[in-house]
């Protein structure tokens, strides 16, 4: 049973958040156990400031401890300063008070251990035979330390799993990396422009699959946010919260124009810090562009390919999915998940083998802190930051020239359009 509730036309009061947190963590065996809950970091808009303000609240008093954890993917480590503007708090140590705020350390492969094998055969039947491999799923050992586990995060259009939220903060939030690049590459495979807001997708089932190992109780917060206001919130296990935040995301989160764009400028905010998250400037716009269009993602602010891979990127480059494809054994090697960053960046496209010739369907070009000649090694196009004015961009859609100012989590789509086959 969900607890909780979001609306299309209007937000939630905050009695009726406080009332959701109260009901929801009441229905928890939690007094005297120790309760991990589990986070986004900042690159997810959220009031985690108030989430956390409404735990303490309702929990410290019960439960013996209570523990955060980061659930950064791959993402770098958050420092005590971060942690505080995530949580509202000042951070000490990774400390407010007696809770500890646990950054996920991925990069440490003694953190994870083995919860079991999603068979290859299975892996075929859920993805259709766009995948047959066994699945390790490894997840960060310190869930085992706890007695209940709580996910609490927002619900967004996702390029690789369809909607964020729920049990994607197992994986990749704190999974092995076998998982991660696994259906990472699945979701590329079956392409953004597929899979972007499509609901419940094959990627989304090997999740629910993988988190079928944990042998904690498991319950959700799925919160549904706009930067108007706080939309939605449910609480249940991770896969009933999660369907009711997609679908109300489903309304809030999209937005549907009439014809594709010729032109598009993803203004990105601050919170996006490299183009490995920045690049949601063009996953969200990638639908409503039209054949041959251009998608400009203009973040001066950004210096970095990725804080993480960009040293795999610098190697390999943005390409299309069919470029890898046809040239898999140059690439197996690599990990998918950042083969599937480069295909979602790049967006549709073609590659003949014969001639060595790629065409992408639109052109991706960055008006970042990212030079001309990184851009052309990387293949993807530049425009020089300082000859961009977003005013210039305003009103001029019946131009089929779109401004997005805080491009990132509302995703764009051709009303009633048909999803090209990939």
């Amino acid at each position: 049973m969900v607890i909780g509730q979001g609306f299309a036309d209007r937000h939630l009061t905050s009695e009726k958040i406080s009332r959701t947190v109260r009901d929801g963590v009441s229905t928890l065996a939690v007094d005297g156990k120790r309760v991990l809950i589990i986070i986004p970091d900042g690159t997810r808009t959220m009031p985690m400031p108030l989430m956390f303000d409404l735990f303490e609240q309702e929990l410290s008093g019960r439960v013996a401890s209570l523990d955060y954890l980061v659930a950064l993917g791959t993402h770098p480590m958050m420092d005590d300063e971060h942690l505080g503007k995530l949580v509202g708090r000042k951070v000490v140590d990774g400390k407010v008070g007696k809770c500890n705020i646990f950054n996920h350390h991925w990069e440490i492969a003694e953190n994870f251990t083995t919860l079991g094998v999603i068979p290859a055969q299975e892996i075929g039947e859920i993805t259709g035979g766009v995948l047959a491999r066994d699945i390790p799923v490894r997840l960060n050992k310190m869930i085992l330390d706890y007695d209940q586990i709580i996910i609490c995060g927002p619900v967004f259009p996702h390029e690789v799993v369809g909607f964020s939220g729920g049990n994607k903060y197992f994986f990749p939030g704190i999974g092995g990396s076998e998982i991660i690049n696994q259906t990472h590459w699945v979701g590329a495979l079956m392409t953004n422009y597929k899979i972007i807001g499509a609901g419940y997708t094959p990627v989304r089932a090997i999740i629910d699959r993988a988190a079928g190992f944990i042998d904690r109780p498991v319950a959700c917060f799925a919160l549904v946010v706009t930067h108007a206001g706080f939309e939605g919130l449910y609480f249940g296990t991770a896969q009933e919260a999660w369907k009711a935040a997609s679908d109300l995301s489903a309304k809030k989160h999209i937005i549907y124009v009439k014809k594709p764009y010729k032109r598009v400028l993803s203004v990105m905010p601050t919170l996006y810090d490299d183009l490995w998250t920045g690049a949601k400037g063009m996953y969200k716009m990638e639908p409503a562009v039209a054949d041959g269009g251009e998608v400009v993602i203009y973040a001066p602010h950004i210096t970095e390919v990725s804080y993480t891979h960009g040293g795999i990127i610098e190697e390999i480059g943005y390409h299309c999915r069919d470029y890898f494809v046809a040239q898999w054994d140059k690439f197996k090697d690599y990990p998918g998940g950042v083969l599937a960053h480069s295909t979602h960046v790049k967006g549709l496209g073609t590659y003949d083998a014969a001639t060595g010739k790629e065409a992408p369907r639109i052109q991706v070009t960055l008006a970042t802190g990212i030079s001309k000649e990184r851009c052309e090694r990387i293949n993807l196009g530049y425009l020089d930051p300082a000859s961009v004015n977003p005013d210039e961009w305003k009103g001029r859609e019946d131009e089929g020239i779109l401004l997005v100012p805080r491009a990132g989590e509302m995703l764009y789509r051709v009303q009633e359009s048909v999803s090209k086959a990939a």
